[in-house]
């Protein structure tokens, strides 16, 4: 098998990715750094101001993109999503995984509903789109051996946390019992798409300077206090920006992480450590 180069290794020109939560943060900073390596992106937000926000700075710098209003916990609206994305571009070759919600309960404090909605967006939602993207991919013509080449391979991300691996604080039960099972349902699912030539695998942020982190900043003393102990704590004595993950995500999009399947990466500055 001939060698690629590497700008032949990250171009992903000629297909497709769907980026749910596309709009803001890390999940602007994926689209973003898909649209460069070629893809043509849909951004699939329940935001649609900030969606067409998004699609505009994208296009402006001369890449493709387009958006989708759309909550991943509702089937439907998934289904409309990977439709959109086959009518505008012709296929999906490339899901991310990345829309969630992180309300901030102590269990104690919590109802059964506030549970019930974290994991309608954070786990079912991430299982609806990967099965109805699959399914896209596998009547593309993904399925087949798993011994060809390298090339052509659907890839499937999805943005767990280190919360996965490890707790980070009292009142994120909720968020880390999804991302443990969102973890679980990506090992899981690379077991049983790896015959459709299917590559499934997870990225694990640490903490993150976005506006929905308010950049490691808090407008009580007490969270103050708690984001300045979170970041002492980090190697790296910082959050990451945004576009670390972006880097992160494209790695694992391109045939760079050509064997990779059922893996977790982590990015997190070396918080795990401590």
């Amino acid at each position: 098998m001939e060698q690629k180069t590497i700008s032949e290794l990250m171009d992903l020109s000629g297909k497709v990715a769907i980026v749910t939560g596309g709009a803001l943060g890390i999940g602007y900073a994926i689209s973003e750094r898909l649209a460069e390596a070629g893809a043509k992106v849909l951004i699939a937000d329940i935001n649609s101001e900030k969606s067409s926000e998004a699609v505009t700075k994208i296009t402006e710098r001369g890449w493709i993109a387009s958006s989708a209003v759309v909550d991943v916990s509702n089937e439907m609206q998934v289904e409309s999503m990977v439709a959109k994305a086959v009518s505008e571009f012709g296929s999906v070759d490339i899901l991310v995984n990345n829309a969630g919600i992180y309300p901030n309960i102590l269990v104690l404090h919590a109802e059964k509903e506030d549970f019930e909605k974290l994991l309608q967006v954070n786990l079912v939602g991430a299982f609806s789109c990967a099965k109805a993207v699959a399914a896209q991919m596998t009547a593309q013509g993904r399925g087949g051996s798993p011994r060809w080449s390298s090339g052509a391979a659907g890839k499937i991300i999805n943005i767990t946390s280190i919360d996965a691996i490890h707790p980070s604080s009292a009142g994120l039960a909720f968020y880390d019992a999804s991302k443990h099972g969102l973890w679980g349902f990506t090992k899981n699912l690379a077991l049983e798409l790896a015959p459709h030539k299917i590559w499934v695998n997870a990225l694990a942020p640490g903490g993150v300077a976005t506006p929905g982190t308010n950049f490691g900043k808090s407008d009580s003393p007490e969270g103050q206090k708690f984001m300045d102990a979170f970041i002492e704590k980090i190697p790296m004595h910082r959050m990451a920006d945004a576009d670390e993950i972006g880097k992160a995500v494209l790695f694992l999009a391109s045939d760079l992480s050509s064997y990779m399947t059922g893996a977790q990466l982590v990015v997190d500055g070396g918080a795990l450590l401590a």
